[in-house]
């Protein structure tokens, strides 16, 4: 006869292994149940909307045509790098957090595939804030629109180089926030994740310029540099000193910096001790 004391401990808490659906309903509601999230989704939201107005306001005269719209006054910087910051830093503290309050230890007692904890946090983190992004980018650009159709100077979303702005501007937020994950969880520390993340997103790329290929090529593979080139419309001068950006390049940095971020986060914690 089998009795509770002769089962081995490691029997007694076996079970099935967690499906990646159950990582996935997890990681949600470790995001949803801060109470920062809401409300710094709200703050965000409306400092980039508020930006967008002004710069609309700021930078468009009374009678401005068409021809005159500037994709900077719908996605200002001011309101693209705060949204930036943010989101990077939001992405971060999803690992970070957990690191700091011990909390890791349990996920992975409870999930020895440290790996899809990380896939199922990236896809959380992919979803939330592709869906922030959605929403701001376009907040912004009917704000700037109400601004500029009191002026007769409106343009609609099929004018030359809006769509693309509109999606670049959208994706800029997911980005960022598997950038910060994948800093998150190389660092495992708040304040170096914080400063690091600022400093390769924002700063990095006033530190090189156009003139040199060496030094545009670095530059054009930052973020930040990707989305100014991907919400500019013009065409490059083949006249030019300076080296400019490509849009298919810019797409692919996109491309490159959140998948980077999550396979070496991936690859990180299956071969280090929590």
């Amino acid at each position: 006869m089998t009795t509770l004391a002769s089962v081995p401990p490691a029997d007694r808490t076996a079970g099935p292994p967690a499906r990646f659906r159950d990582l996935l309903a997890a990681e949600w509601i470790k995001t949803r149940s801060l109470r920062s999230t809401p409300w710094t989704l709200a703050l965000t939201a409306l400092f980039v909307l508020g930006s967008a107005a002004v710069a609309t306001l700021t930078d468009h005269a009374a009678g401005s045509g068409p021809a005159d719209f500037r994709p900077f006054d719908a996605y200002p910087q001011a309101g693209a790098w705060t949204l930036m910051l943010v989101a990077g830093s939001a992405g971060a503290l999803t690992v970070v957090s957990e690191y700091s309050s011990g909390l890791i230890r349990t996920t992975t007692v409870a999930v020895p595939a440290r790996g899809s904890v990380v896939l199922a946090k990236a896809a959380v983190v992919t979803a939330l804030w592709t869906a922030v992004g959605a929403a701001v980018a376009t907040g912004s650009f009917l704000v700037s629109q109400a601004v500029l159709y009191g002026r007769h100077a409106g343009v609609p979303l099929t004018h030359p180089g809006v769509l693309r702005a509109l999606v670049a501007s959208a994706l800029l937020a997911p980005v960022c926030a598997l950038v910060g994950l994948g800093l998150g969880v190389l660092l495992r520390h708040a304040a170096a994740t914080m400063v690091t993340s600022v400093f390769i997103m924002l700063m990095a790329p006033t530190m090189f310029s156009d003139g040199a290929r060496w030094s545009a090529d670095i530059k054009h593979a930052t973020v930040s540099a990707a989305w100014r080139r991907l919400i500019e419309n013009w065409e490059p001068d083949p006249t030019s000193l300076g080296y400019s950006a490509t849009v298919p390049g810019s797409w692919t940095v996109y491309v490159l910096w959140p998948l980077v971020s999550v396979a070496l986060a991936v690859l990180v914690v299956r071969r280090r001790d929590v």
